[in-house]
């Protein structure tokens, strides 16, 4: 996410504190957004393409890095520049107007402005030209179009252009602080609204969790993006630029950007095609999954059905966060089950239902057998954090906490809204909620199926 605020708006205060002062206290701390690109929560573990650059900058200066999540990013300038930071860490466009106020670090990435828009109803049954014939592919088409932006970003200005070189109105409607950029696009994708902008490094991340968008359409030349910092933070500037600069060329850096721009993630949708299976079996690892269940206490179809969501039975898959295997257990997790990536199908099998049934355990006071598990899969695709925070909310909202359907699950939904998980009683953040949401109503649906063909 990126915004362009007006000189007048900040004055800067003279505050020495730079590389020498960071390293003194022993913790560089970060303004962050809670995005995917910036730092959020997966399974437990701390993730975002911006956070593990600089968790590794913090390793390399020999401090500890910490994390403040800002709620309204209309703040960000104003916070850095009164102490509260030491870094911006946004998804932040480098533009003349920010340069006035904060310098910048060596640009890590490069990536232009593209429009978020939502495919027809039907899409999946119909051919691409079909499709393709209903979205704007012109930039001119978005006369007397409504898109909605923030309206500190650069996005707002770059429409406010873009309504010059095309000679026409585009109706720009812009948003305060505290609605992120990828709670737009999910507006986009559940019909909420029609348009939204953002960089196409988000928008390629975003594609994965939403099938229904398309973010084909570039609105502007590439643009840089990169960390912010005071003025008066000199020595810090220098010693991130040769960092970034030497970084860059690594391995590492070409790994981490795969992982968040290219690589499938573990919560992308998976197709719907559980029913052409043979009549005899689920999987060549039937008889596993019954040993499994076992040892569990679960349905070996529900068992089966949670790994086909996973990773479509799978043994050697390896997806977003390093999750492995048909199981997909997070690296910081599987050996506690004895399930690492070599492991053969069988043990990471026999894992999976060892941890669904420990999960199952932590969620005793939900009476209903099938919502208890219920909460588990949900814990298992998001990890246990997010359904708490999900379970307070529904106590304060007024719903039973102790039932799944729509009830908590209505809480994980607004996971996603900055409305929801900032809110006091919220502890881990947002989360990708639609996906968990979608994630245990289908796997609850395939089980159902099987177990009507499968003995």
């Amino acid at each position: 996410m990126e915004k362009t605020e007006d000189v007048e708006k900040f004055v800067r205060p003279e505050i020495e504190f730079d590389l020498p002062e960071i390293l003194q206290k022993g913790k560089l701390t970060v303004l962050a957004e809670n995005s995917t690109t910036s730092y959020f929560m997966y399974k437990g573990k701390k993730m975002g393409f911006e956070y593990e650059l600089l968790k590794l900058f913090a390793e390399e200066i020999g401090v500890e890095l910490e994390i403040k999540v800002i709620k309204n990013l209309d703040s960000l300038i104003m916070k850095l520049n009164n102490g509260e930071g030491d870094l911006i860490a946004c998804n932040y466009t480098i533009t003349r107007e920010r340069n006035k106020l904060i310098n910048f670090s060596e640009p890590f990435l490069q990536s232009e402005q593209v429009l978020v828009q939502r495919k027809p109803d039907g899409w999946e049954d119909m051919k691409e030209e079909e499709w393709m014939s209903e979205m704007i592919t012109d930039p001119i088409d978005l006369a007397n179009k409504t898109v909605k932006v923030w309206q500190n970003s650069s996005y707002y200005e770059r429409l406010l252009h873009l309504q010059e070189e095309i000679g026409d109105t585009i109706n720009i409607e812009g948003l305060e602080g505290n609605v992120g950029g990828e709670e737009l696009i999910e507006m986009v994708a559940d019909g909420l609204i029609d348009y939204t902008i953002t960089e196409n490094n988000v928008a390629k991340v975003n594609e994965q969790f939403f099938d229904n968008i398309y973010t084909d359409l570039s609105l502007s030349v590439k643009q840089k993006l990169a960390f912010g910092m005071r003025k008066s933070s000199n020595l810090l500037k220098v010693k991130l630029d040769a960092w970034l600069i030497q970084f860059m060329e690594r391995s590492t850096y070409r790994y981490i950007s795969r992982k968040y721009f290219d690589m499938p993630h573990v919560a992308k949708k998976r197709r719907r095609d559980f029913s052409n299976l043979n009549g005899t079996s689920i999987s060549a690892y039937d008889q596993i999954f019954k040993r499994a269940a076992d040892k569990s206490g679960w349905d070996w179809r529900l068992i089966a059905a949670l790994a086909y969501q996973e990773s479509k039975f799978n043994p050697n898959a390896l997806s977003f966060g390093g999750a492995y295997g048909m199981m997909q257990f997070m690296p910081n997790t599987g050996p506690t089950y004895g399930v690492f990536p070599d492991s053969p199908p069988e043990v990471q099998i026999m894992g999976g239902g060892r941890k669904l049934a420990a999960d199952e355990k932590y969620w005793k006071e939900v009476p209903d057998d099938f919502q208890r598990k219920k909460f588990s899969m949900a814990s298992y695709n998001a990890g246990r954090g997010h359904v708490m925070d999900a379970q307070r909310l529904a106590k304060k909202y007024g719903l039973n906490h102790l039932v799944w359907d729509d009830n908590v699950e209505k809480m994980i939904l607004n996971l996603s809204k900055q409305e929801y998980y900032q809110d006091e009683v919220v502890r881990h953040g947002m989360m990708r909620s639609r996906t968990t949401y979608n994630y245990v109503r289908e796997v609850t649906e395939r089980y159902h199926e099987w177990a009507a063909i499968y003995p």
